[in-house]
Protein backbone atom coordinates (compact mmCIF):
# COMPACT_ATOMS: atom_id res chain seq x y z
CA UNK A 1 0.00 0.00 0.00
CA UNK A 2 1.44 3.09 -0.88
CA UNK A 3 2.31 5.63 2.26
CA UNK A 4 2.01 9.09 2.83
CA UNK A 5 5.59 9.80 2.72
CA UNK A 6 5.14 8.03 -1.23
CA UNK A 7 2.43 10.37 -2.04
CA UNK A 8 3.92 14.27 -3.44
CA UNK A 9 1.47 16.90 -3.23
CA UNK A 10 2.49 19.71 -5.84
CA UNK A 11 0.24 22.97 -4.69
CA UNK A 12 0.36 25.73 -7.49
CA UNK A 13 0.00 29.24 -6.43
CA UNK A 14 1.98 28.43 -3.25
CA UNK A 15 2.75 31.91 -1.59
CA UNK A 16 -1.34 32.09 -0.78
CA UNK A 17 -2.16 32.00 2.78
CA UNK A 18 -4.67 28.91 1.75
CA UNK A 19 -2.19 27.34 0.26
CA UNK A 20 0.42 27.90 2.92
CA UNK A 21 -2.32 26.22 5.27
CA UNK A 22 -2.72 23.09 3.13
CA UNK A 23 0.70 23.00 3.14
CA UNK A 24 1.08 22.26 7.14
CA UNK A 25 -1.64 20.12 6.61
CA UNK A 26 -0.69 17.45 4.06
CA UNK A 27 3.06 17.98 6.01
CA UNK A 28 1.98 17.32 9.40
CA UNK A 29 -0.10 13.81 7.68
CA UNK A 30 3.65 12.98 6.49
CA UNK A 31 3.40 13.94 2.74
CA UNK A 32 6.33 15.38 0.71
CA UNK A 33 5.62 18.53 -0.86
CA UNK A 34 6.13 20.58 -4.12
CA UNK A 35 5.91 24.02 -3.46
CA UNK A 36 5.28 25.93 -6.85
CA UNK A 37 4.96 29.67 -7.60
CA UNK A 38 6.23 32.40 -9.91
CA UNK A 39 8.32 34.04 -6.90
CA UNK A 40 10.18 31.29 -4.80
CA UNK A 41 12.25 33.32 -3.18
CA UNK A 42 9.34 34.11 -1.38
CA UNK A 43 8.45 30.67 -0.29
CA UNK A 44 12.28 30.00 1.41
CA UNK A 45 10.94 30.84 4.76
CA UNK A 46 7.72 28.50 4.38
CA UNK A 47 10.00 25.51 2.89
CA UNK A 48 12.41 25.94 6.37
CA UNK A 49 9.24 25.72 8.67
CA UNK A 50 8.09 23.14 7.34
CA UNK A 51 11.40 21.34 7.00
CA UNK A 52 11.61 21.69 11.12
CA UNK A 53 8.48 21.73 12.19
CA UNK A 54 7.39 18.35 10.80
CA UNK A 55 10.46 16.89 8.90
CA UNK A 56 8.80 17.09 5.47
CA UNK A 57 10.73 16.83 2.38
CA UNK A 58 9.89 20.11 0.60
CA UNK A 59 10.85 21.26 -2.77
CA UNK A 60 10.42 24.74 -4.40
CA UNK A 61 9.62 25.34 -8.42
CA UNK A 62 9.21 28.00 -10.26
CA UNK A 63 5.78 28.33 -11.96
CA UNK A 64 3.68 30.82 -13.66
CA UNK A 65 0.03 30.63 -13.77
CA UNK A 66 -0.17 33.02 -16.42
CA UNK A 67 2.38 31.70 -19.09
CA UNK A 68 -0.01 28.68 -20.21
CA UNK A 69 2.46 27.95 -23.04
CA UNK A 70 4.71 26.43 -20.23
CA UNK A 71 2.15 24.55 -18.53
CA UNK A 72 2.95 21.15 -20.11
CA UNK A 73 6.73 21.43 -20.55
CA UNK A 74 6.34 22.14 -16.37
CA UNK A 75 4.40 18.68 -15.42
CA UNK A 76 6.61 16.98 -18.20
CA UNK A 77 9.93 17.73 -16.21
CA UNK A 78 8.61 17.83 -12.74
CA UNK A 79 10.09 15.00 -10.83
CA UNK A 80 9.10 13.21 -8.91
CA UNK A 81 5.61 12.99 -10.36
CA UNK A 82 3.15 14.42 -7.69
CA UNK A 83 0.37 11.77 -6.22
CA UNK A 84 -2.21 14.72 -5.49
CA UNK A 85 -2.13 18.55 -7.32
CA UNK A 86 -3.96 21.49 -5.65
CA UNK A 87 -4.51 24.42 -7.21
CA UNK A 88 -4.75 27.36 -4.60
CA UNK A 89 -3.95 30.21 -7.16
CA UNK A 90 -6.57 33.36 -6.37
CA UNK A 91 -7.03 36.99 -7.35
CA UNK A 92 -9.73 38.86 -6.14
CA UNK A 93 -8.60 42.92 -7.29
CA UNK A 94 -10.68 45.46 -7.41
CA UNK A 95 -14.63 45.18 -8.86
CA UNK A 96 -14.59 49.11 -9.79
CA UNK A 97 -11.23 49.07 -11.18
CA UNK A 98 -11.64 46.22 -13.37
CA UNK A 99 -14.95 47.93 -15.06
CA UNK A 100 -12.70 50.93 -15.67
CA UNK A 101 -9.32 48.95 -17.18
CA UNK A 102 -9.60 46.39 -19.17
CA UNK A 103 -6.36 44.83 -18.57
CA UNK A 104 -7.34 44.71 -14.81
CA UNK A 105 -10.71 42.41 -15.71
CA UNK A 106 -8.02 40.60 -18.11
CA UNK A 107 -5.68 39.98 -15.17
CA UNK A 108 -8.32 38.59 -12.72
CA UNK A 109 -10.70 36.51 -15.60
CA UNK A 110 -7.18 34.47 -16.62
CA UNK A 111 -5.70 34.30 -12.96
CA UNK A 112 -8.59 32.70 -12.17
CA UNK A 113 -10.01 30.70 -14.79
CA UNK A 114 -7.79 30.28 -18.31
CA UNK A 115 -4.22 29.66 -15.65
CA UNK A 116 -5.91 27.20 -13.68
CA UNK A 117 -7.82 25.58 -16.32
CA UNK A 118 -4.85 25.05 -18.71
CA UNK A 119 -2.72 24.07 -15.34
CA UNK A 120 -5.10 20.66 -14.32
CA UNK A 121 -5.29 20.09 -17.75
CA UNK A 122 -2.11 19.42 -17.75
CA UNK A 123 -1.60 17.93 -14.71
CA UNK A 124 -4.33 15.68 -15.39
CA UNK A 125 -2.26 13.93 -18.29
CA UNK A 126 0.29 13.53 -15.86
CA UNK A 127 -1.90 12.01 -13.13
CA UNK A 128 -3.58 9.78 -15.77
CA UNK A 129 0.05 7.60 -15.98
CA UNK A 130 0.16 7.24 -12.21
CA UNK A 131 -1.04 3.43 -11.06
CA UNK A 132 -2.45 4.64 -8.03
CA UNK A 133 -5.68 6.49 -7.26
CA UNK A 134 -4.28 10.03 -7.02
CA UNK A 135 -6.44 13.75 -7.15
CA UNK A 136 -6.65 17.09 -8.54
CA UNK A 137 -7.94 19.76 -6.53
CA UNK A 138 -9.08 23.17 -7.50
CA UNK A 139 -9.90 25.71 -4.82
CA UNK A 140 -12.98 27.54 -6.35
CA UNK A 141 -15.17 29.73 -4.77
CA UNK A 142 -18.73 30.44 -3.65
CA UNK A 143 -18.54 33.62 -5.54
CA UNK A 144 -18.84 31.57 -9.06
CA UNK A 145 -22.44 30.25 -7.47
CA UNK A 146 -24.06 33.37 -9.10
CA UNK A 147 -23.44 36.90 -10.71
CA UNK A 148 -22.94 39.78 -8.16
CA UNK A 149 -22.54 43.46 -8.92
CA UNK A 150 -20.21 43.77 -6.16
CA UNK A 151 -17.46 40.69 -7.72
CA UNK A 152 -18.85 39.81 -11.20
CA UNK A 153 -15.51 39.67 -12.82
CA UNK A 154 -14.00 37.76 -10.46
CA UNK A 155 -17.23 35.55 -9.85
CA UNK A 156 -17.40 34.72 -13.59
CA UNK A 157 -13.73 33.64 -13.80
CA UNK A 158 -14.42 31.45 -10.97
CA UNK A 159 -17.71 29.92 -11.99
CA UNK A 160 -15.89 29.27 -15.42
CA UNK A 161 -13.53 27.37 -13.49
CA UNK A 162 -15.66 25.25 -11.14
CA UNK A 163 -17.33 24.40 -14.42
CA UNK A 164 -13.98 22.90 -16.25
CA UNK A 165 -13.62 21.04 -12.69
CA UNK A 166 -16.84 19.60 -13.11
CA UNK A 167 -16.32 18.63 -17.31
CA UNK A 168 -12.63 17.31 -16.21
CA UNK A 169 -14.22 14.82 -13.02
CA UNK A 170 -16.69 13.67 -15.81
CA UNK A 171 -14.14 13.05 -18.26
CA UNK A 172 -11.84 11.24 -15.80
CA UNK A 173 -14.84 9.58 -14.38
CA UNK A 174 -13.22 5.72 -15.13
CA UNK A 175 -9.48 6.60 -14.26
CA UNK A 176 -8.24 6.56 -10.90
CA UNK A 177 -7.87 10.62 -11.01
CA UNK A 178 -10.05 11.95 -8.49
CA UNK A 179 -10.98 15.49 -8.90
CA UNK A 180 -12.13 17.76 -6.45
CA UNK A 181 -13.71 21.35 -6.11
CA UNK A 182 -13.53 23.22 -3.16
CA UNK A 183 -15.90 26.34 -2.99
CA UNK A 184 -14.97 28.41 0.25
CA UNK A 185 -17.23 31.73 1.38
CA UNK A 186 -14.97 34.20 3.22
CA UNK A 187 -11.45 33.02 4.39
CA UNK A 188 -9.35 35.52 6.53
CA UNK A 189 -6.76 35.79 4.21
CA UNK A 190 -4.51 38.83 2.88
CA UNK A 191 -6.99 38.82 -0.19
CA UNK A 192 -9.88 39.57 2.34
CA UNK A 193 -7.81 42.03 4.07
CA UNK A 194 -9.88 45.09 4.89
CA UNK A 195 -13.48 43.82 4.19
CA UNK A 196 -16.04 43.67 6.93
CA UNK A 197 -16.94 39.99 6.88
CA UNK A 198 -19.17 38.31 9.19
CA UNK A 199 -17.31 36.10 11.72
CA UNK A 200 -19.82 33.27 11.59
CA UNK A 201 -19.51 32.94 8.42
CA UNK A 202 -15.61 33.65 7.96
CA UNK A 203 -13.32 30.84 7.75
CA UNK A 204 -9.78 30.97 8.95
CA UNK A 205 -7.61 29.31 6.30
CA UNK A 206 -5.90 26.34 8.98
CA UNK A 207 -9.49 25.25 9.09
CA UNK A 208 -10.13 25.53 5.31
CA UNK A 209 -7.10 23.21 4.94
CA UNK A 210 -8.16 20.56 7.39
CA UNK A 211 -11.82 20.76 5.40
CA UNK A 212 -9.90 19.91 2.26
CA UNK A 213 -7.53 16.89 3.91
CA UNK A 214 -10.65 15.12 5.31
CA UNK A 215 -13.02 15.66 2.07
CA UNK A 216 -10.10 14.54 0.06
CA UNK A 217 -9.91 10.69 2.30
CA UNK A 218 -14.10 10.66 1.97
CA UNK A 219 -13.22 11.33 -1.93
CA UNK A 220 -16.10 14.19 -2.02
CA UNK A 221 -16.83 15.71 -5.35
CA UNK A 222 -17.83 19.60 -3.97
CA UNK A 223 -16.70 21.03 -0.85
CA UNK A 224 -18.51 23.36 0.99
CA UNK A 225 -18.34 24.86 4.64
CA UNK A 226 -22.03 23.71 5.31
CA UNK A 227 -22.51 27.46 5.99
CA UNK A 228 -22.35 28.45 2.96
CA UNK A 229 -24.01 25.46 1.35
CA UNK A 230 -27.01 26.45 2.69
CA UNK A 231 -26.71 29.71 2.24
CA UNK A 232 -25.96 29.60 -1.48
CA UNK A 233 -28.48 27.13 -2.19
CA UNK A 234 -30.94 29.69 -0.65
CA UNK A 235 -29.51 32.15 -3.20
CA UNK A 236 -29.55 30.10 -6.38
CA UNK A 237 -33.50 29.64 -5.91
CA UNK A 238 -34.11 33.70 -6.03
CA UNK A 239 -35.70 34.55 -9.14
CA UNK A 240 -33.68 36.77 -11.08
CA UNK A 241 -36.41 39.51 -11.49
CA UNK A 242 -35.93 39.93 -7.50
CA UNK A 243 -32.35 39.21 -7.53
CA UNK A 244 -31.16 41.62 -9.70
CA UNK A 245 -32.59 44.49 -6.99
CA UNK A 246 -30.73 43.35 -4.13
CA UNK A 247 -27.49 44.45 -2.66
CA UNK A 248 -25.47 42.16 -0.53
Amino acid sequence: MTQEKDQPVLILGATSDIAKALAHEFARHGHPLQLASRNISDLERCKTDLEVRYKAVVTLHRFDILDITTHHQFFSALQPKPYYVICAVGLLGNQAEQEQDVQQAELVMRTNYMGPAIALEAAAQTLIQNSGATAIIGISSVAGDRGRAKNYYYGSAKAGFTQFLSGLRQKLSKTKVHVMTVKPGFVATRMTEGMVTPKSLTMQPEELATLVFQSLKKKRHVVYDWKWQIIMSIIKMIPEKIFKKLRF
